[in-house]
């Protein structure tokens, strides 16, 4: 009989960079065992940034931790940081570099909704998944594209960005995230949100109507990928059981109904998903 032995589970990093904090988890078999949360001083120059990033990893570093990821909110190619919302310093930053320098252990970088992406491959929702579009519905609208089990960022780290592709008068996004109700109503969309679930019948009918735009980023997404399952995450992401209806509505004239009738869209469940899907960077190699 062949001897059966136990592999030790691997000890990743994950860090979530965004434009007031920055989090960093200590990732064990898909849980967080340590996490870390401080604020960064996004308009001081680069290297103040980055040595708060440097501190927040040490409080979980720990010996046998054999990778770090990070989700950033910018461009990412070759582990070079362009332009990271929120943080004007950052313009073009060799990340991947720099923490491997600092760390003694591989880095992996990319935009946070890529990670996202891959977060709900590997821990959330798309587990046993092989092909799935993750959408980040906040302020703005992310996406990241997994085709056959690995992350798919195109020939420049590109790929996926469907928020910006021209839609109406403008874009995918100025129609697809808060940036609608903002324009539309005078409101963020939480306080519609909130205003829905207190019973407001003209605040349902707000959400409602961000579905009709909603469902041609989904149609986008399903002719440009043909996903098994699309993940929703971000702030506006918890009201699609006001906009789902009319989404789902929306869909029949979508051409490929049998596709359709195999496909998943549903909500982010799992908490620190950003930590998580950072972590996840390390197994997408």
């Amino acid at each position: 009989m062949p001897k059966h032995t136990s592999e030790k589970s691997p000890l990743h990093i994950g860090v979530d960079l965004g434009g007031t904090n920055v989090r960093a988890g200590l990732v064990k078999n898909g849980k967080i065992i340590a996490l870390h949360k401080q604020p960064i001083s996004s308009h001081a120059e680069q290297k103040i940034v980055l040595d708060e990033i440097y501190q927040t990893i040490a409080a979980v570093l720990q010996p046998g931790v054999t990778g770090i990821g990070i989700g950033v909110p910018s461009l990412v190619k070759d582990g070079v940081v362009y332009s990271v919302a929120n943080i004007p310093s950052w313009r073009k930053v060799p990340l991947k570099k720099l923490l491997e320098k600092r760390f003694g252990i591989p880095a992996y970088v990319n935009n946070d909704a890529k990670c996202f992406a891959l977060g709900e491959l590997h821990y959330g929702q798309g587990r046993g998944r092989k092909n799935l579009v993750g959408l980040i519905i906040g302020t703005g609208m992310g996406c990241g594209v997994v085709i056959n089990g690995r992350l798919y960022t195109g020939a420049n780290g590109a790929a996926g960005e469907l928020g910006h592709a021209p839609y109406m008068a403008e874009e995918i996004e100025y129609y697809c995230s808060g940036r609608f109700f903002k324009r539309e109503f005078g409101l963020d969309a939480v306080e519609v949100q909130n205003r829905a679930d207190a019973g407001d019948f003209k605040a349902a009918e707000m959400l409602a109507a961000f579905g009709d735009h909603f469902t041609n980023a989904i149609m986008t997404v399903l002719y440009a990928y043909d996903p098994e399952i699309i993940v929703l995450g971000g702030g506006v992401s918890k009201a699609f059981h006001y906009f789902e209806p009319r989404m789902r509505e929306k869909l029949r004239v979508f051409k490929f109904q049998n596709a359709l009738k195999r496909l998943k869209i549903v909500q982010s469940k799992k908490p620190h998903i950003a930590v998580l899907a950072a972590a996840a960077l390390c197994l997408d190699k």
